[in-house]
């Protein structure tokens, strides 16, 4: 605890001597002394005076003027004075003293018992003022690192979520065209061993894509951006589906996959169907990865039931490589895995169970793993599941090849993409729907053709040179001539970030597809744009 500067005021010497002797004794101070009122002004500007003991009645200036000295100036508005005085103890005086700053009274001749009491009990006052002086600085510093600290997070947030914008559409842009040649050859008259070829180019192709949307998911996630979103579906399907799926998957391994269905499972629930089928897919994905003879097996049971919820366990089983007692914790870590050694065996980003993880929280679920090194594992998701009673229509959709697609009546379609493997697919699938198809490769290029020649619908990519599609879409929305001002819009985007894609509804966008996507979504979305009566030919 430091030293406080005590100040004595007194214009009799006597005095002076006789108080400082009577509080020599009080720890944790240093007196300083004057007899002239002038000169104690002075002391109390020149030095950080946190107590005065000031007489009342002294020549020139007396004690009430001298506190309302020190009162008045910010320098030395701070210290404490006290009124030391031999004249009446009368209310006037008292009020006087107040009124002028004081904060007390000692009445000559002073109790020594009194008088150190008094003093000791003003320097613990300011000592605890100094500290919660002290405490509101530090505080304040706190403040203004805790705010630096959350702006220097929200930059960093908004240039992880620029660069994964970026990253997404830089990769997802070849990827589009590489997935859009790969169904252009599936048209094509290709034989067997030629099949197999595209079949493996479309297997390489959706792993990359996977890899960008685990990323892109575990963003969503720890910026609070990952919805759920809850529905009725038909559970045993979709169980089934993902069985006819990883069947073919295990076979080209040469491993057996069984799905273990309870009888006492619901048919139809309300839940995430795209997120529980996530979660299994990534389950049994990490346990195709790690097993190289044997069997997997999707377990699915009902623990309990209460009412409409039903507690169910997902559990996928292996005979893989099994992971070691001491590395069980880390796999559900982001970029984690097993050991070391796993990543240089076998690869992978170490996101598919720390996803899985992140997923069942936002579910209100748990996961577990357990497993025997060198013999297996065993990983599951548990949850609480609503059975849905009415019977859920599901409306199953027939893989046709898009040349297959029934025959749009011609229509006359503009093409802005900067990228010419996508914009040569783009027009390849239009033309076999029987489109006029014109291909520009930047938005003041689209408008420029808008001006030569009437459109029924424009395909619009939003990452463009010259001029974006964002902005493209604002000048043609405020064109004067209606008919061009109101044709139908469908932007084209590799960013799969919500605000971009609810950016493109708000410029005027009619339909947003993001890329890669598949041929039956943007056969989809221009049948919608016919229905909706926004283009005057009528299909097929």
């Amino acid at each position: 605890m430091k030293n406080i500067n005590l100040l004595i005021l007194d214009d009799k010497e006597e005095n002076i001597i006789s108080l400082s002797a009577l509080l020599s004794d009080i720890e944790n101070i240093n007196i300083i002394c004057s007899t002239n009122p002038n000169e104690a002004l002075k002391l109390c500007w020149k030095n950080d005076i946190a107590l005065a003991l000031v007489d009342v009645q002294m020549p020139e200036i007396n004690g009430f003027e001298f506190v309302s000295l020190l009162k008045s100036n910010p320098k030395t508005s701070h210290i404490m004075a006290v009124m030391v005085t031999a004249i009446s103890k009368e209310d006037k005086y008292l009020i006087k003293g107040l009124q002028s700053g004081a904060v007390d009274y000692l009445y000559k001749p002073l109790n020594p018992e009194i008088t150190i009491a008094k003093v000791t009990s003003f320097i613990k006052q300011i000592h605890i003022q100094e500290e919660i002086i002290q405490k509101n600085i530090e505080l304040e510093e706190s403040k203004k690192a805790l705010i630096k600290a959350n702006q220097e997070a929200e930059q960093a947030r908004k240039s992880k979520e620029i660069f994964l914008a970026n990253m997404s559409h830089e990769i997802r842009t070849p990827i589009n065209g590489i997935k859009g040649i790969v169904h252009m050859l599936k048209n094509a008259y290709l034989s067997l061993e030629q099949l197999d070829w595209i079949n493996r180019l479309e297997i390489a192709s959706s792993s990359l894509l996977l890899i960008i949307n685990d990323i892109l998911d575990i963003s969503k996630i720890d910026s609070g951006m990952m919805k759920i979103e809850m529905e009725d579906f038909h559970f045993t399907n979709l169980l089934l589906d993902l069985e006819q799926m990883f069947k073919i998957k295990a076979s080209d391994k040469n491993l057996e996959f069984d799905v273990v269905l309870d009888p006492k499972l619901p048919t139809h629930v309300h839940f995430d169907s795209l997120r529980l089928e996530q979660i299994i897919s990534n389950f049994v994905s990490n346990s195709l990865k790690f097993t190289e003879k044997g069997k997997i097996t999707l377990t699915v049971e009902s623990l309990e039931k209460k009412d409409e919820i039903h507690r169910i366990r997902f559990s996928v089983s292996d005979t893989g490589i099994g992971i070691k007692p001491d590395s069980v914790d880390k796999i559900f870590l982001a970029f984690e895995q097993g050991d070391d050694g796993i990543t240089k065996k076998f690869g992978g980003t170490g996101l598919g169970l720390a996803i899985v993880k992140r997923l069942a929280e936002l579910l209100d679920g748990e996961v577990h793993a357990k497993s025997i090194y060198g013999q297996g594992s065993e990983f599951s998701f548990i949850v609480d599941i609503k059975e849905v009673k009415d019977k859920v229509k599901i409306k199953r959709e027939t893989n046709l090849p898009y040349s297959q697609f029934p025959k749009l009546n011609p229509i006359n379609v503009l093409v802005a993409e900067d990228n010419e493997l996508n914009s040569f697919m783009l027009a390849h699938m239009l033309q076999t729907w029987n489109c006029k198809v014109t291909v520009v490769k930047n938005g003041r290029l689209a408008l420029e053709a808008l001006e030569k020649d009437n459109f029924d619908l424009i395909l619009m990519d939003t990452h463009m040179p010259v001029m974006s599609g964002f902005e493209a879409i604002r000048e043609i929305r405020g064109n004067i001539d209606p008919t061009r001002r109101q044709t139908p819009i469908i932007t084209i985007s590799a960013s799969v970030l919500e605000h971009e894609q609810q950016a493109a509804f708000q410029v005027g966008a009619d339909e947003v597809i993001g890329k890669p996507f598949e041929p039956t979504e943007l056969y989809q979305k221009i049948i919608k744009i016919y229905g909706s009566g926004k283009v005057n030919n009528l299909p097929f």
